[in-house]
């Protein structure tokens, strides 16, 4: 009995270290669209046979929006980080979410289980970085722009030349201020291209918005994530109508498991997010996802992200499980 109760726990301590552990997903610099790209090839090469990779369109500036599904499930979950520049820690956890689960994904350990079987039931779908221009100027990496766009930049950036706090796409347009869901009711401050913030002149204007959108109504996932960075809080209430209990029972799960706090329900809740825009369309659960603390304006430290890391390292396999419970 005793060897019995050792090699189970043998069992889950592998587990937990597969899940924790990513070889070509590092966390030791500012995670870059170029580095991003290079780890969906490395991750590609090794795990080819569970992956499906597509670019689900290009941002403004030609910077590919790519996509990358974990699975064999009819059923779809998505996971989306970096819809603001300085958020790029957010395509940092995702990409090492994906390789973790990747790694563990059907292979057999010595006691003859299989991990992460869920995904053979329900895919999951990282867009790990939806504004790679907004990345990319966020890091002050300018010389891939033209000249006089590079004047523009720093136009909207308030004159200055230093971009740690650029949140908005190439255009100067806040990505999640672009859905169409209360968006008339956003304010209308800025009235022009900004470094965060502008709504622009429509919803759906910009075209990484327009790319996500299309992609979300192809793959009809049955629960969404947005990934942010800005204090350590799940937002889930938009909306909600009849599905309030089921979705609040949703994100206090995840609440549960990652220690962040929920939101207060704001009743004068403005839209304009994705999230919003998830939930009154498809009538389903959607959480926006804070990681880190509040740093103001500029990207969270490297250093807390392996702290953020173990916070999150669960979620999309937790998601998974949810998401079978739900019916579309």
């Amino acid at each position: 009995m005793a060897k019995i109760i050792i090699c189970i726990f043998v069992f889950f301590t592998i587990q937990q270290e597969n899940v924790t552990s990513a070889k070509s997903v590092k966390g030791n610099k500012p995670y870059s669209f170029e580095m991003l790209e290079d780890d969906i090839s490395k991750i590609n090469k090794k795990y080819k046979e569970k992956l499906k990779i597509q670019s689900i369109g290009t941002s403004h500036f030609g910077r590919d929006i790519w996509a990358i599904k974990l699975g064999t499930g009819k059923k779809n979950v998505v996971l989306i980080g970096s819809h603001h520049g300085r958020e790029w820690m957010t395509s940092l956890m995702l990409m090492k979410m994906l390789e973790s689960y990747a790694s563990t994904y059907n292979e057999r350990t010595f006691l003859g289980f299989k991990s992460n079987q869920i995904f053979n039931d329900v895919s999951i779908w990282f867009v790990p970085m939806l504004n790679p221009d907004g990345v990319t100027i966020q890091q002050n990496d300018l010389k891939s722009f033209p000249s006089k766009h590079q004047r523009l930049l720093v136009k909207m950036n308030d004159g200055s030349k230093d971009f740690k706090r650029w949140k908005a796409n190439g255009l100067g347009i806040d990505l999640n201020r672009q859905y169409p869901a209360g968006w008339e009711s956003l304010d209308r401050e800025p009235a022009s291209p900004w470094y965060k913030f502008y709504k622009g002149k429509e919803p759906l204007e910009s075209k990484e918005v327009r790319c996500l959108t299309n992609f979300i109504k192809d793959i009809d996932p049955t629960i969404a994530i947005a990934y942010h960075t800005a204090g350590r809080e799940i937002y889930w209430n938009y909306k909600n109508g009849e599905n309030l209990k089921r979705d609040k029972r949703l994100a206090k799960k995840i609440s549960k498991i990652t220690g962040y706090k929920l939101a207060v329900p704001d009743q004068n809740a403005m839209g304009g997010g994705f999230t919003d825009w998830f939930i009154t369309t498809y009538h389903r659960p959607a959480l926006t996802i804070e990681i880190g603390y509040l740093v103001g304006e500029t990207n969270p430290p490297l250093s807390i992200f392996q702290k953020e890391w173990k916070r999150n390292r669960n979620v999309g396999i937790k998601i998974a499980k949810e998401a079978k419970k739900i019916s579309n």
